[in-house]
């Protein structure tokens, strides 16, 4: 769809990419539950109709939390984390794009927060970092190669 900006216009195309049409890979040690992977793939169907920076956290096929429209990745996290509360311990979370930082960021807070496996497209210069979090925390972490990124 086409978007009228402040000068100019965004020109988008729709996203019409389902869970089965992609593939996630497991990058960490950890490799997450069946239980855990259903949960990626639900959370990971849901951040696509979040506007970006689009943060999903869900457990039982069930959306708990969730952050957008924030001007970096983190805040939309902390937003996410907040609403899912206490039901946050042994959930999952996805995000709309790449994690541009892991340590004191993003991914740390999440796995530090009770999140157990996490999905993002990948692609950062820095995906090691967040690869090395996850290590660290034992969690899942995954790549989809596929960016969602809704204005």
């Amino acid at each position: 769809g086409l978007k009228q900006i402040g000068g100019g216009f965004v020109l988008q195309e729709h996203d019409f990419l389902t869970p089965e049409d992609i593939k996630f890979e497991v990058v960490s040690e950890k490799q997450p539950t069946a239980e855990e992977l259903e949960d990626l793939k639900f959370a990971w169907r849901c951040v696509k109709h979040v506007k970006s920076n689009a943060i999903t956290i869900a457990k039982g096929k069930k959306l708990l939390g969730m952050g957008s429209g924030q001007p970096n990745r983190v805040k939309s996290v902390e937003i996410a984390i907040e609403k899912a509360a206490d039901e946050i311990e042994g959930s999952v979370m996805a995000s709309d794009a790449f994690f541009p930082f892991a340590w004191n960021d993003s991914v740390e807070k999440a796995c530090q927060a009770g999140v157990k496996a996490i999905v993002h497209p990948g692609g950062s210069i820095r995906d090691s970092d967040a690869i090395e979090c996850c290590n660290k925390y034992n969690v899942a972490l995954l790549t989809t190669s596929v960016r969602h990124f809704k204005h």
